[in-house]
């Protein structure tokens, strides 16, 4: 399919010789299939979601090479149009979870060939207040072990580092106190993390949610009441087709289209690995909030 105009935005603080070689084996792909492409360059947080608000419109695509803090950004803007274009995710970051749940190759150029294929879905976002998440909003345990995580680490060890930190974050995990309203009544007690889901994937790792989760109209809720290895290894490991039910009775999962969160003191929270969101939230799903290119299914 030809697209008459589409935009890139790319982060302009990567290394200009790795931008340059990058932006050139994904162009190769995509220009045949576009009539007028422009680049986007970002330069300061921010500018990702005013460029996607301000001009998104004005475009049949908008394709967004980044990792999920650049994709989260991207799609608050585009999100808050009226007629938002035909989005496309390029991952170009640490984790990219939200591509991986888009059924997206993690390698840049065979992640465009699968775009200019021209696979749409309608695709579900979480929203907690006037932003919204593609992939997840967790206070807690999710939210320390990415605090912790050692930059150095990161740029050597890649998404190794995620969890060093999240096994160090597990042995010093402080459980909190929380009230969860949600359309079935309500829920209180203390917990070590809540981690309300959009997507399948965390940390590269897949999630036990249903394949269907990106569109499905609810969202999906874990309640961890107490940390550990065994913990860990049963939210990150590969499960069978069907419903979940977790084997660890410290945890409490369901689905739900919205719900209202509060805890004894205000919490940090964080959305898609960005930390700017705190407690009490007002959750819900807006179904089918946008058209993405997807990788086959």
């Amino acid at each position: 399919m030809m697209y008459d105009r589409a935009m890139l935005i790319y982060n302009g603080k990567a290394g200009q010789q790795e931008a340059a070689t990058l932006l050139g084996s994904v162009t190769a792909v995509i220009a045949p299939e576009v009539r007028e492409l422009v680049l986007f360059q970002t330069q300061e947080p921010g500018d990702g979601e005013r460029a996607c608000r301000e001009r998104g419109s004005s475009f049949d695509l908008v394709l967004i090479m980044g990792g999920d803090g650049t994709v989260h950004e991207c799609i608050n803007g585009l999100a808050a149009l009226s007629e938002p274009p035909l989005v496309g995710i390029l991952p170009a970051g640490t984790c990219n979870d939200f591509a991986r749940s888009l059924n997206l190759p993690v390698d840049l150029v065979q992640a465009a060939q699968q775009l200019m294929q021209g696979n749409r879905r309608m695709i579900d976002l979480g929203a907690a207040g006037d932003r919204v998440f593609t992939n997840f909003f967790g206070i807690g345990l999710i939210t320390d072990a990415s605090e912790n995580i050692n930059t150095g680490l990161k740029g050597t060890l890649g998404r190794i580092s995620y969890f060093i930190s999240t096994l160090q974050t597990v042995r010093s995990a402080e459980p909190f106190s929380y009230r969860l309203d949600w359309d079935k009544g309500t829920l209180e007690g203390e917990a070590v993390m809540i981690y309300v889901s959009n997507g399948r994937f965390l940390g590269t790792q897949s999630l036990p949610f249903p394949e269907e989760a990106l569109e499905d109209g609810v969202m999906d809720v874990m309640i961890i009441r107490e940390a550990g290895i065994p913990l860990l290894k049963e939210m990150l490991s590969r499960k069978n087709k069907g419903a979940w039910e977790p084997k660890d009775d410290s945890i409490h999962y369901f689905q739900t289209a919205s719900l209202n969160l509060s805890t004894a003191e205000p919490m940090k929270a964080d959305t898609d690995g960005e930390k700017y969101m705190e407690t009490p939230s007002a959750l819900e799903v807006r179904k089918g909030a946008l058209e993405f290119l997807t990788g086959e299914v």
